[in-house]
């Protein structure tokens, strides 16, 4: 029950990360375009990058676990 739970989590989370990177090209229209955002834009780009990897091992792993029949 408590592993469900977490593994729903884990999707909606997932989820969200990944509209956050499709929206408006990245996140480069939130920070308007500038030059000098440009290595901040660039570094919470790649930070989303690493959550949606880190996100997808998580489900991956929780999905496969929830395939082993407890008793």
């Amino acid at each position: 029950m408590f592993l469900n739970i977490v593994t729903i989590v884990v999707a909606i989370a997932l989820i969200v990360v990944i509209l956050l990177q499709m929206q408006g090209s990245g996140l480069s229209s939130s920070f308007g375009g500038g030059g000098e955002f440009y290595r901040s834009k660039q570094s919470i780009e790649k930070l989303l990058i690493w959550i949606t990897i880190v996100l997808t091992i998580l489900y991956g792993v929780f999905s496969i676990i929830l395939l082993i029949p407890h008793r």
